[in-house]
């Protein structure tokens, strides 16, 4: 597991090791990662909130560790974990795996874009028949420190039932649980999964539409704007569904969750 201390890695350890599974998690720099023989590898490794500060470090994460393991060839498959924000500055109204990117290398929040880019390209021309991609989209959880602006939205409603977030009621995201998400990977790594799958709900929801069902559970919340609706492309989830994968409703999770933890405060 090549960053297994991370969001996703964490969870996808403990799923893992409680199926039963060995999972070893090398440490930073472990100078025998390519000397062994690695058997399934999720490479799990990367940047997402720091990487205009860390652009080198952002560009190692994404491609440069990843090259060095696709030479040196010792696993049997690999799951090299990607962002539909790569569709972000798509005009089309569905972000389709095998549609074409339109990236801008001029433009500095590209850099994100390019290098998962460029790590996606490498593992489907270097080794397509022993690696699969997943298109991540905005994977959230309300465990203590979970990234995210859903994420954080949920852990700040565990202790104020009422607050004013700086943000727009209309703008979309397509929103992941973290559960489904490792569903998604544990399903593709042990079929020997090729190509580009979404990781994604298949549905966009606004700000607003979050803050509604927070509302209808007994929180009050209120978004800073509300300005017109901005088109985002939705992810298809077809090649998704058609391994049994199917990743729940924001809205339905965020609904059940809440009415659960009436008793926070």
């Amino acid at each position: 597991m090549i960053g297994g201390a991370g969001f996703v890695g964490q969870r996808l350890v403990q799923a893992l090791r409680q199926a039963g599974h060995e999972v070893h998690v090398p440490g930073r720099d472990d100078p025998g990662l390519l000397a062994r023989d690695l058997g399934r590898v999720f490479y799990c490794a990367g940047l997402t909130a720091d990487f205009a500060a860390r652009p080198f470090d952002t560009v190692e994460a994404h491609v440069g560790l990843l090259a060095r393991l696709l030479q040196a060839g010792r696993w049997d498959h690999l799951v090299y974990l990607s962002s539909t924000r790569l569709y972000d500055s798509s005009a089309l109204p569905v972000g389709d795996e095998a549609g074409a990117l339109t990236l801008q290398p001029a433009n500095p929040r590209h850099l994100y874009d390019l290098s998962k880019a460029l790590g996606e390209n490498l593992c489907l021309t270097l080794a397509p028949e022993r690696t699969a991609v997943a298109r991540l989209s905005c994977v959230f959880d309300w465990s203590p420190g979970s990234p995210g602006f859903l994420s954080e939205w949920l852990q700040r409603a565990s202790t104020e039932r009422a607050f004013q977030l700086d943000s727009d009621a209309a703008l979309v995201r397509d929103y992941i649980h973290l559960d489904d998400v490792v569903q998604a990977l544990s399903t593709m790594s042990a079929l020997g999964e090729r190509g580009i799958f979404n990781v994604a709900s298949g549905a966009n929801v606004s700000n607003g539409e979050l803050a509604d069902v927070f509302n209808r559970a007994g929180w009050a919340v209120e978004l800073a704007r509300s300005t017109r609706a901005q088109p985002a492309a939705v992810c298809s989830v077809t090649r998704l569904r058609a391994l049994g994968v199917a990743p729940r409703d924001v809205r339905e999770v965020l609904a059940a969750h809440l009415e659960g933890a009436r008793t926070w405060n």
